[in-house]
């Protein structure tokens, strides 16, 4: 039987298909085998980490995956059950260059994907993804790629994982006492993030931590809007001091504070960034288009003599340009923190940020809503996806920003800047923005709006937005709206 791989599965920076009707077990052993030509084009002595997560199908993957790796002569090393920092700490820790997770992250069940790297700490962006797309389907699928002449070796690590919570629980406790809610909505999370936390002193009250591949209550994602509320519900009901929610494959951390009211990621980075800009001299710090204004505006930071560069959402976007810029720390609006030395090693760990932030807290003597108080008012919407098929998505965006471009004013106010990194980030007098780009991950848009002066502006912006989109049919209905 020929092997499936529906080709848009190929992402701007990892891999994600609904399986098995987007990709097949033949067909992961073929993405194995492309990858283990990449890597034998990029490395000298090709090796790689392998881990999982725990979606019923993950492990089968992951073995079929692993199979096509020794085809292609590419020394494996499985760490099993893992969180995708666990398997990029794994890649310090063991000194080894490249690394393949598989996991779907967030995405509903029915989703399995693969995230991969082989220059620590960063991940595959869109031209090591294109040729590796290129190299499967033209060279494995065409039968121009057979497998390694010598086959590769194999070899489990079945502690990393509790090696990967001891090294980040290696230091001194947090510094005040703190009640949190650990939410992981029963993803790979629940087994990593409530034994960390209790180890670093925090009381953890823990918020489906059961690892459940069914996903009972919610999809692990601390951008949704039921997981927020859940956590909001168990912070005011245990009288916590916060409450962190964290993604499938635990490299993202959602806040809630002591009073239930959730703060998004750009806005927890404004607040981490003041207190590392005390702590180090005229930080530099990355921040997603998709992420809030004030990282710009916010008078703090301004006389702390922060610098702000907006660059292109995506954690492996994110990732790069962090590292490559030499930059104290990157915050992306989905939940990704990037810490480089001497906070971290420069990938992005849901549970490091949940750190930072207790270390924050311990560091203002503040609650989490007293500081959240202290940002200058903004009004922002949820990261919106309305749908939008794999190969149209692009297209419309495309459209968008011609559209946009040539406008002079939008929602009655002068059009002050755009930003095209990414999409289109259109900013009017008053500060109010709005930003249309394509999900790199799944098939659908991506819509933020933010104003700093009503409510009233951020549902123009919003609405001024979704009239543009609403003439294309290829536009469908949202999954959350303002």
């Amino acid at each position: 039987m020929f092997p499936l791989i529906k080709p848009t599965g190929f992402r701007e920076y990892d891999a994600r298909w609904l399986y098995p009707d987007d990709i097949d077990l033949k067909g992961i052993q073929a993405l194995g085998l492309g990858l283990g030509h990449l890597l034998h084009e990029m490395l000298d002595l090709p090796q790689i980490i392998v881990g999982h997560d725990y979606r019923s199908y993950s492990e089968e993957v992951k073995s079929a995956l692993i199979e096509g790796l020794l085809a292609a002569g590419v020394a494996v090393h499985d760490i099993g059950l893992a969180l995708s920092p666990t398997a990029y700490f794994a890649q310090f820790a063991c000194d080894i260059p490249a690394v393949a997770m598989v996991t779907a992250s967030h995405n509903e069940n029915g989703w399995t994907g693969v995230k991969m790297g082989a220059a620590r700490p960063m991940t595959f962006g869109q031209d090591e993804m294109t040729r590796l797309k290129d190299i499967v389907l033209e060279g494995v699928l065409g039968g121009k790629i057979a497998p390694h002449k010598k086959r590769g070796t194999y070899q489990t690590i079945d502690d990393m994982a509790e090696i990967y919570k001891a090294d980040l629980a290696n230091r001194a406790p947090i510094a005040c006492p703190l009640k949190a809610v650990v939410a992981c909505g029963n993803g790979t999370a629940g087994v990593f993030a409530p034994d960390v936390l209790a180890a670093l002193g925090v009381e953890v009250v823990p918020l489906h931590c059961t690892l459940d591949y069914n996903f009972p209550h919610h999809n692990p994602n601390p951008e949704d809007i039921k997981m927020l509320h859940a956590v909001r519900d168990a912070v005011l009901e245990s009288g916590a001091d916060i409450g962190f929610a964290f993604d499938g494959d635990g490299d993202r951390c959602g806040v809630v504070d002591n009073e239930g009211q959730e703060i998004f990621a750009d806005k927890m980075g404004v607040l981490l960034a003041r207190t590392l800009a005390r702590q180090h001299k005229n930080p530099h710090f990355i921040v997603d288009v998709k992420s809030t204004g004030l990282f710009a505006t916010d008078p703090i930071l301004q006389d702390l003599g922060a610098r702000t560069t907006y660059w292109k959402t995506g954690h492996s976007y994110m990732k790069r340009y962090t590292h490559e810029s030499g930059a104290l720390a990157g915050f992306e609006k989905s939940g990704h923190f990037f810490f480089n030395t001497p906070i971290g090693r420069g990938y992005d760990d849901g549970i490091l940020a949940a750190i930072a932030i207790c270390d924050m807290l311990a560091a203002t003597k503040q609650s989490m809503s007293a500081l959240r108080d202290s940002l200058p008012l903004s009004y922002a919407s949820p990261t919106m996806s309305p749908f939008c098929p794999d190969d149209k998505k692009y297209d419309v965006v495309a459209r968008i920003v011609d559209v946009l471009e040539d406008m002079s004013t939008l929602i009655d106010q002068p059009i002050k800047d755009i930003n095209t990194i990414n999409g289109i980030r259109i900013t009017v007098a008053d500060g109010t923005w709005g930003l249309v780009r394509a999900s790199s991950n799944k098939p659908s848009l991506v819509v933020v709006v933010e104003s700093p002066t009503s409510k009233e502006n951020m549902h123009a912006m919003f609405h001024a937005l979704d009239a543009l989109l609403s003439v294309h049919d290829e536009v469908g209905a949202y999954d959350q709206k303002i």
